[in-house]
């Protein structure tokens, strides 16, 4: 049989779970020829996004856990494709890829089509602005790598200005504005808590960490960390308080202003640093992209068997889709662990299409929610086999926050050599040229 008379199966987004799903199917059916598989993504690397907060802090080198796509793709018997979708032809059975440019504006690779008999959509989810005025101009959202790389620039830029600069530290100067108290605004204001110190440390005689230094974490709900439990809010909010976070809930963002944070009932917080952490939607190139179903917040509407509503050949999973979930008004949450659950079904449900069976309906399992506050803490609570949560804190609970991120470093690279590589790490895979 050819290759290109097997089946083609399009993997758009190479996120954890469009990565692993890739990874898996090229391993499986790619290796031994039942299939071909292709991944598309915009971005040359893969960052697992819990990590981007700590890349944003400078807690953690953007290099030291990026995996290159093109080497991924070589190791684990898949073809990858550098480019973002932007249209779709249903009855042709292609995806529009736009042209790629470098930084200087020339053309890298040309505007394109790609044929598939399944395409399965993973693009995940972008920053929700809600068009508030300014936020666009004046906050940094934190969806990719560059923009964590984007934001930590600017912060340690801020700290060597203020140390060069003749005249004193102006006020809010050193003010940084976090707007959203979800899992990342929070777990972002615990880690610039330490990182800022420790930038100071390095000689920024200058900088008075207690009188210079503001982290404003902002929230419209009346508690943070909403979508989790109140004693895990509670933990962490306790937590924050103590380290000097300034806390204010049931503070609604009216506009991203130059010098800081406009709030609703007209106070300013001043700020020349603002981040923006609240709210997730779909990317806004599926708005009912050939007639598929789309919600409110631009996500694909999918049936249990993960297929979208309209077109059996196409699949969608992870942030940009929304599934039931029997039992719940709500469909499964935007979180890593259900990307990770859909990757796995993905994976058995893809054979079944090869092999032409009857396909399963996805079923998602909450397994417990997790904050890790830097160096400082780690809290959160455990699905238990009865159905109770069970609170967890302090170092049980970092090492399962830990464990989180090598479920899906085994994904990628297999749990032998992720268990070897925690020993040893340079048997991590990498290329032995740069290719990004």
């Amino acid at each position: 049989m050819s290759d290109s008379s097997l089946h083609h199966i399009v993997v758009v987004g190479g996120g954890a779970g469009g990565l692993e799903l890739a990874t898996r199917l090229g391993e499986s059916l790619g290796k031994s020829g039942r299939a071909r598989i292709t991944l598309v993504d915009r971005g040359r690397t893969h960052v697992w996004k819990p990590l981007l907060h700590s890349i944003a802090a400078g807690s953690l080198k953007r290099s030291q856990d990026e995996l290159n796509y093109l080497a991924q793709a070589h190791w684990s018997h898949f073809r990858y494709r550098n480019g973002e979708m932007i249209g779709l032809d249903r009855a042709a059975k292609t995806i529009t890829l736009a042209p790629l440019e470098d930084e200087d504006g020339r053309e890298i690779i040309a505007r394109s089509s790609l044929a598939y008999d399944t395409l399965v959509v993973a693009v995940g989810s972008v920053t929700n602005d809600f068009g508030t005025p300014g936020a666009a101009k004046f906050a940094v959202p934190l969806d990719t790598p560059e923009q964590a790389s984007r934001f930590n620039r600017r912060l340690v830029n801020a700290f060597l200005r203020a140390q060069n600069q003749h005249e004193p530290i102006r006020p809010a100067q050193l003010h940084v504005a976090i707007i959203g108290a979800g899992a990342t605004g929070a777990e972002l204001a615990g880690e610039l808590h330490h990182t800022s110190r420790e930038i100071i440390a390095y000689g920024l005689d200058k900088i008075d960490p207690e009188r210079d230094l503001r982290i404003v974490l902002i929230e419209a709900a009346d508690r943070i960390l909403p979508a989790l439990s109140p004693r895990i809010a509670n933990a962490a909010r306790d937590l924050l308080l103590k380290l000097g976070v300034e806390v204010r809930t049931g503070a609604r963002v009216a506009e991203v202003l130059a010098e800081g944070v406009k709030l609703a009932d007209g106070k300013i917080i001043p700020s020349e640093l603002v981040i923006w952490c609240a709210g997730v939607r779909a990317p806004a190139f599926l708005r009912a992209i050939d007639g598929l179903e789309t919600n409110r917040i631009d996500q694909l509407v999918v049936r249990r068997t993960l297929q979208t509503t309209r077109d059996d050949h196409i699949f969608a999973m992870g942030d940009c889709a929304s599934c039931p979930r029997p039992g719940s008004p709500d469909p499964v949450p935007p979180r890593a662990q259900a990307a990770h659950q859909m990757g796995e079904f993905m994976l058995r449900q893809l054979r079944e299409v090869i092999a032409g069976r009857p396909l399963r309906e996805f079923a998602y399992h909450d397994f417990g929610s997790l904050v890790s506050l830097g160096k400082y803490t780690t809290v959160g609570s455990l699905m238990g086999l009865i159905g109770r949560n069970f609170f967890i804190e302090g170092y049980f609970a970092r090492l399962t926050y830990r464990s989180l991120y090598q479920m899906h470093e085994a994904a990628l690279h297999g749990r032998f050599r992720t268990l070897l590589g925690l020993v040893l790490p340079a048997v991590r895979p990498a290329p032995t040229v740069k290719l990004h």
